[in-house]
């Protein structure tokens, strides 16, 4: 999912791309996207970018023009027009030819040259949007890159509020005061602090002031008192200087941006140095667990004493699973029943070496009920058995009404005897 790094360096290709283009005509919406219409078109306009956080503004600029004519034309714009998008889990812009549009761009823009050129924003899942006339979110706080010193303040002035309560994991997702942490930015930073990643938010960020003496390049000396010992407090205070939360959240997204391009880049789609950089995130050896929303959280060590009850760590069995409950093809199911049909005979040859004697006992009866269907098969067939048959038919009718009369007479003899 796009973060603040990814967002900004989305800003960035798109000022670098734009830079020189002359866009016309309307912006156009796909079909299939349900995202509002932007109401603009103009004969000719520039697109410049911005990022805040987790948001990205396209500004569309008309072109001034010497002839009257132009800007008096019926639904002209002559003001220029803000785009606030959000990314979702796959947004992101790309340049290309008119005849190489990406599939997925749902929102177009086209250049005025020749061959025509579209700067589009592809999102593959769709959970992006776009809003036009749109401005920042007022819910989101200041950007944890580029607003640094009133995004500590509006961290620190709100410890008391009740989404602190929750473990600091959790917390780093809340946009209202992590605008820009997502979830492998918060993994990355707790990780280098060695902070687990459910322990109480309040707890972790309370000891912090507000004003970063590090990053003012002020002496941090007299942070740590009441120490026993000069040895334990000058390691207390580099864990101080290096364990500040709220800087790691500034810093480590910068580290992102000045990979550049490399981290950030739709037409290659090359992201190796970006996941060599990555030090916890979907790394081998680390730990993960889903936290209270859901999210899958990476970590080294203990997870916090805040952890979910019931929570699993997401495996690689289970995505299995999935995939096989799903599957519901007819190869699917040939091959369960070759693999059933296949443990079926092992299971019968293990039991035929361990107890020979029930073989004994089952291969007569199994010759004699074939007997029997052969035997039953020729009676049919042959016309003498069915003579025979109903001559044994004309006995047993004959035989039956007599069987009564002599057993009654018996009956009777015995009782006059008595």
């Amino acid at each position: 999912m796009p973060e603040g790094p990814e967002l900004h360096l989305a800003s960035l290709y798109v000022n670098k791309m734009c830079n020189g283009v002359v866009f016309t005509g309307p912006v156009r919406k796909s079909e299939v996207s349900k995202s509002p219409d932007v109401p603009f078109t103009c004969e000719a306009y520039r697109i410049t970018a911005a990022s805040r956080g987790k948001e990205v503004k396209l500004t569309l600029t008309p072109m001034k023009s010497d002839s009257s004519k132009q800007r008096v034309k019926a639904g002209e714009a002559d003001h220029p027009m803000d785009i606030v998008f959000r990314f979702g889990m796959s947004g992101h812009f790309r340049l290309t030819p008119e005849d190489e549009l990406p599939k997925h761009a749902h929102l177009r823009f086209y250049s005025k040259e020749k061959p025509c050129r579209v700067l589009s924003f592809v999102d593959t899942r769709r959970f992006g949007s776009w809003q036009p006339n749109g401005t920042w979110q007022p819910d989101r706080g200041p950007c944890i890159m580029f607003e640094y010193k009133s995004f500590r303040e509006n961290v620190l002035s709100h410890l008391s509020e009740r989404a602190f309560d929750r473990p600091i994991c959790e917390v780093l997702l809340n946009q209202k005061y992590f605008n820009g942490i997502g979830n492998y930015l918060r993994a990355e930073i707790l990780f280098r602090l060695n902070i687990p990643p459910f322990v109480p938010a309040r707890t972790t960020l309370e000891g912090l002031v507000w004003e970063d003496l590090y990053e003012t390049n002020k002496t941090v000396k007299n942070e740590i008192t009441d120490t026993k010992t000069s040895g334990r407090a000058k390691k207390k205070g580099v864990k101080g200087e290096a364990g500040d939360l709220l800087r790691l959240c500034h810093t480590v997204p910068l580290e992102v941006v000045n990979l550049g391009g490399k981290g950030y880049d739709p037409m290659k789609a090359d992201y190796s140095e970006f996941e060599a950089w990555l030090q916890c995130y979907c790394v081998d050896g680390m730990k993960s667990v889903r936290d209270h929303n859901g999210r899958t959280m990476w970590f080294k060590g203990d997870a916090g004493p805040m952890v979910p009850k019931d929570s699993k760590s997401p495996k690689a069995k289970k995505r299995v699973k999935k995939q096989d409950d799903h599957d519901y093809t007819d190869k699917k199911k040939a091959k369960g029943r070759t693999e059933s049909t296949l443990k079926k005979k092992v299971v019968k040859q293990e039991t035929v070496t361990k107890t020979p004697k029930k073989e004994k006992d089952v291969r007569p009866a199994e010759a004699r009920s074939k007997r029997r269907q052969t035997e039953k098969a020729q009676e049919v067939k042959t016309p003498q058995n069915e003579k025979r048959s109903a001559a044994r038919r004309r006995k047993s009718s004959s035989a039956e009404p007599t069987a009564g009369p002599q057993r009654r007479s018996s009956r009777v003899t015995r009782q006059n005897r008595k």
